[in-house]
């Protein structure tokens, strides 16, 4: 029985190595470098990288240009053009001028990208294969078998700074940044900390991108996909790259690292980790986290596209419904009969004010309307299913308790026009009126539509009659009109009788709903 043995388990590392005799790198029949002095670099996972002394490049290299990169092992490369005659080719090698300790034996050395040079002359040396071995211990035993129990992004966020921890690796603080779809929030962050139980969340609006403290930071760097950033904070190296590298310092930090954490969508999301350790990461340690930083993003992915998908329904949809439908309603025809007051929020003289205004000042308005009658709507325990060009349409389910209902559909009517009237008077937007209906009954609240376009919504002649009331309204002059199923609910009410109403069968019998605002609006 043949039985294999299991591979060695070793770390991530890094080798330099002298090559013996001549070494030449030719672009044609160019030479671009010549050296009895080249070296080599094994990196985990890399290919073999040779490297030149700068004395021995023979061709003319152009003064730095602006790009710069960061690699948490070797520190900043900076880039040089290579000049050919009327050539110039960008960007084509580069150098750590102040490489950190396990690199520092290619300090000042130049390496060439593989698209510069068509014929590299090792002489007598030979590449060998790499050798990386498997990685395994504590921290992937944890990603491969016991992260999953993980339900939320701060519970994984703890679990993997303690299994960090577990595997030697002496971080003080640990912080992941993810982008998010949101209309409102740009992201969230996630910060655990050494002796802290909790992790901390921030939850940056879009106004970040434009804040001093990102633009000058590490997030922005690896986020607009410029590489991972490495920068050690002991007293050998009091000058760094960011504004944030004193305050770690000052709490005791002695190395830091920022790596990229790419979605599958291409967003590059942040890992950060800041070293308590004399000698900061080692790197077989921070090698170990840069080789699963790739199965750390798959987690936190499906916990942002679980929440974007919240967010999303919610959004366009409201909470309710968002719900049900995450909660798996996303079949035609799934849904429930309620008995809800249904409320349509109608815009008044929408066309003149699209012409008066111009289209991106009528927007505007019309923006702050849907967010006025949303969130009275939302206050008095109703939500928005939907807006219908300039209208809105809202439920107010009866649950437990239709007084309830129908009072808080009512309510939120009258605030809404008195909350609009104050501002006309007020001068802050002088265009803004409206007209609402209101009516009660059974609908059907659930999905309709065709097989591959679905919408989650009310259904039902209490519909009907609360858009019918609305338009109603307009011709008589008032800005509230209820059937009767609401009335028991109004305070002060005035009957109008009988309405027939377009395409609704029977006369409606219906009330014009009074407020405090009246007078005033109709002055």
């Amino acid at each position: 029985m043949n039985v294999h043995a299991t591979p060695k388990t070793k770390g991530y590392g890094i080798s330099v190595e002298r090559l013996k005799g001549r070494v030449a790198i030719y672009r044609d029949d160019i030479l671009l470098a010549e050296s009895s002095d080249a070296k080599v670099m094994y990196e985990t996972r890399l290919s073999p990288t040779i490297y030149i002394p700068r004395e021995d490049v023979c061709v003319d290299l152009g003064d730095e240009t602006e790009l710069q990169t960061f690699c948490p092992f070797k520190g900043t490369a900076t880039y040089h053009d290579v000049v050919l005659n009327d050539q110039r080719l960008a960007n084509s090698v580069w150098a750590y001028e102040e490489a950190l300790p396990e690199s520092v034996a290619i300090q000042g050395h130049i390496g060439f990208m593989s698209g510069i040079y068509t014929k590299l002359d090792l002489g007598e040396n030979h590449l060998r294969e790499p050798d990386d071995g498997n990685i395994s211990g504590p921290l992937i035993d944890w990603l491969m078998r016991g992260a999953s129990e993980n339900g939320t992004p701060e519970t994984f966020t703890k679990a993997l700074a303690e299994k960090m921890l577990e595997h030697g690796i002496a971080i003080q603080r640990l912080s992941i940044l993810t982008w998010s779809l949101h209309p409102l929030i740009a992201g969230k962050i996630y910060i655990w900390e050494k002796g802290t139980a909790e992790i901390s969340t921030n939850v940056p609006t879009y106004e970040i991108h434009d804040h001093p403290a990102y633009i000058n930071s590490p997030l922005r760097h690896v986020s607009n996909g410029l590489g991972g950033v490495r920068q050690r904070l002991n007293a050998d190296n009091p000058q760094n790259s960011f504004p944030i590298m004193a305050d770690l310092r000052a709490k005791g930090a002695t190395d830091y690292v920022a790596m990229p954490l790419p979605f599958s969508d291409g967003r590059t999301n942040v890992l950060t980790l800041t070293c308590d350790h004399p000698d900061g990461f080692t790197t077989e340690n921070l090698g170990l986290v840069f080789e699963c930083s790739s199965v750390i993003a798959r987690f936190y992915e499906v916990f942002m596209q679980r929440e974007n998908a919240q967010v999303l329904l919610e959004t366009y949809v409201g909470k309710r419904s968002g719900a049900r439908v995450l909660g798996g309603e996303i079949r035609r025809g799934d849904g429930d009969e309620i008995d809800a007051a249904i409320m349509f929020c109608d815009l008044r003289n929408s066309t003149s004010l699209e012409e008066q205004l111009g289209r991106t000042a009528y927007i505007s308005l019309l923006n702050d309307f849907f967010e006025t009658v949303s969130g009275i709507v939302h206050d008095n325990g109703g939500e928005v299913l939907k807006f219908i060009g300039d209208a809105v349409l809202a439920v107010f389910p009866e649950g437990e308790d239709s007084i309830a209902a129908r009072g808080n559909a009512q309510r939120s009517a009258v605030e809404i026009v008195e909350k609009l009237g104050a501002l006309r008077q007020a001068g802050s937007d002088t265009h803004c009126d409206c007209s609402i209906g209101v009516a009660y009954g059974r609908v059907t609240y659930g999905n309709v539509g065709s097989r591959e376009r679905l919408d989650f919504t009310v259904i039902g002649q209490a519909a009907n009659i609360a858009a019918r009331l609305g338009e109603y309204g307009k011709t008589v002059g008032h800005r509230i009109v209820v059937s009767a199923d609401i009335q028991p609910a109004c305070a002060n009410a005035l009957p109008l009788g009988d309405i027939k109403l377009h395409n609704v069968s029977r006369p409606v019998t219906s009330f014009a709903l009074r407020t405090s605002a009246d007078a005033v609006l109709n002055a």
